[in-house]
């Protein structure tokens, strides 16, 4: 089985705010082109954002507007980005990526999710170990497509690894890789419903108790539910 399955399952629930959503893919683009600059072309955590942005349905004005005022076109404030660390119950390692134009509010609405959560929030590199940074595209499976000429091409393109799921194919790279293999595919005629770079756990824990799997959904929903926080990793497997 793949590595982002928890990722898959999840979305459905994800769907279902979008506002929030664009929100935070918002940020993320005015951050990349703050950064690298306006034009996708020649800033490839810009083209991953928009990407991502389009995945999720985000009407082209918005990404319009967010790139704009990442690049200086119009005011807009100043975001931090801020990675948080901590275990949820049961020991579960939990890694919050967030953008903020406020760090102490941030920081005290992390702290305070994980306390709700049963959970306690960590030092720096305390859980962060546990994960490996790549990048991951997936690709959905649709009629006439060959495992194998997939598999194929994500190696010339390439790919560190990838995995073939009943729906999809999961295709990862190493950072640095990413945005070539990603080119590459693109090239090759395929098309991705997820293309970013992710912390994936090397290994998973289980909860057995009803009450530790409850408190961790609700870590997970909280920190989900804030505008500051992008990305939510963890290794419960659900």
């Amino acid at each position: 089985m793949g590595r982002i399955g928890t990722i898959i399952n999840r979305k459905g629930k994800q769907d279902a705010k979008k506002a929030k959503e664009f929100t935070k893919l918002g940020r993320y683009i005015m951050v990349a082109a703050r950064e690298g600059g306006a034009d996708p072309e020649y800033n490839a955590a810009l083209k991953s954002a928009i990407e991502k942005a389009k995945a999720a349905n985000m009407p082209n004005d918005n990404i319009d507007r967010a790139v704009k005022k990442g690049a200086g076109e119009s005011d807009g404030a100043i975001f931090t980005e801020l990675t948080y660390e901590g275990y949820g119950p049961g020991g579960v390692a939990v890694l919050v990526e967030c953008l903020t134009d406020n760090t102490n509010r941030t920081a005290a609405d992390v702290r305070s999710y994980f306390v709700k959560g049963k959970g306690n929030l960590g030092t720096n590199g305390c859980v962060s170990f546990m994960f490996d940074h790549k990048g991951v595209l997936v690709i959905d499976k649709i009629d006439g497509m060959d495992d194998e000429t997939v598999e194929m091409a994500a190696i010339e393109a390439g790919a560190e690894d990838i995995s073939v799921e009943d729906d999809h194919y999961e295709i990862y790279t190493e950072i640095g890789d990413f945005a070539e293999v990603r080119e590459g595919l693109s090239q090759a005629g395929y098309e991705f419903s997820m293309a970013e770079l992710r912390y994936l756990p090397q290994t998973m824990t289980k909860l057995s108790d009803e009450e530790d799997v409850k408190f961790m959904n609700k870590l997970i929903d909280l920190l989900e539910d804030n505008d500051d926080v992008q990305n939510v990793y963890h290794n419960w497997e659900e």
